[in-house]
């Protein structure tokens, strides 16, 4: 994950930059995130740390999939992910062209972190209700694998129906792009049993961590699911013997945040995670 600070994320010599790096370096995937915006007076409490305050709200923060499709351009191997989008905020049929046009345009990198957001007033901006966020969510991880799998669509659901609906071109990996299910709730481990091709826990640790595992595990096989098909995917500092504890418990994907103060840092930081870490 690079750093969102400043310009980094914005500057297209810096972050291509980066990429490139990354991607020498043996790095498997990159993530971004999103805000579309953050009103500067809010009452949301951001759930990741103990302030309840984000500390990037002045930076950089670039749309994922337009960053994401300029980074496909510079790189050909390296996976591109959103960790994550917020879903709910996301017209569904608009959302799914823009990632199969990713897909196809990478050669098949995207990979889907999804979640359903923790600030109510950036939902109020964007014109989408907050309440409903989670079902809207269940609704486009439907609306958009529709998409993607069929030529001709019809769907009918309760936010989004559609008929005989043509969306070209599909994605370049076969059955669409992986949908990685993010957050740090109960309703999040469900949500990623019944519905995702990975989960990505995010702030979850230790005892918090593997309660919700289980979770999201029951949720599987309720609905008839591998659990074990399922991927994990978390994020945390390079640390050795961390990433190995979770790798125990299932974690198949380690998101590390190698940052620096500029490109030339972040290289060195790469490199580290590429000698110590990696093998």
């Amino acid at each position: 994950m690079p750093p969102p600070h400043g310009r980094f994320l914005s500057s297209p010599d810096t972050i291509g930059g980066y990429a490139v790096a990354a991607e020498d370096a043996g790095v498997e995937s990159i993530w971004v995130f999103e805000h579309a915006v953050i009103p500067a007076d809010y009452a949301s409490r951001y759930p990741y740390n103990p302030e309840g305050r984000i500390t990037i709200e002045d930076d950089d923060i670039p749309d994922p999939l337009a960053l994401l499709a300029f980074l496909a351009g510079v790189t050909s191997k390296i996976n591109l992910g959103t960790g994550v989008l917020i879903l709910p905020q996301r017209s569904p049929v608009l959302c799914a062209k823009e990632c199969a046009t990713v897909d196809a345009l990478s050669n098949g990198r995207l990979h889907l972190g999804i979640g359903v957001g923790w600030l109510r007033e950036e939902s109020d901006a964007v014109g989408t209700t907050f309440t409903d966020r989670g079902a809207r969510t269940d609704e486009a991880i439907h609306v958009m694998r529709a998409l993607w799998r069929e030529q001709e669509a019809t769907f009918e659901g309760r936010f989004t129906r559609f008929e005989r609906a043509k969306s070209n071109p599909k994605p370049r990996q076969p059955g669409g792009v992986p949908i990685l299910v993010g957050g740090h709730s109960p309703a999040a481990a469900r949500r990623a049993g019944r519905l995702g091709d990975g989960w990505f826990p995010i702030g979850l640790r230790g005892e918090d961590f593997a309660a919700r595992r289980e979770e999201m595990r029951a949720a599987a096989r309720d609905a008839g699911r591998d659990p074990d098909a399922i991927e994990i995917t978390v994020s945390g500092p390079a640390k050795v013997s961390t990433i190995e504890r979770y790798a125990d418990q299932g974690a198949t994907r380690w998101i590390v945040p190698a940052w620096g103060d500029t490109l030339d840092e972040c290289r060195r930081v790469l490199d580290e995670v590429a000698t110590l870490v990696a093998p």
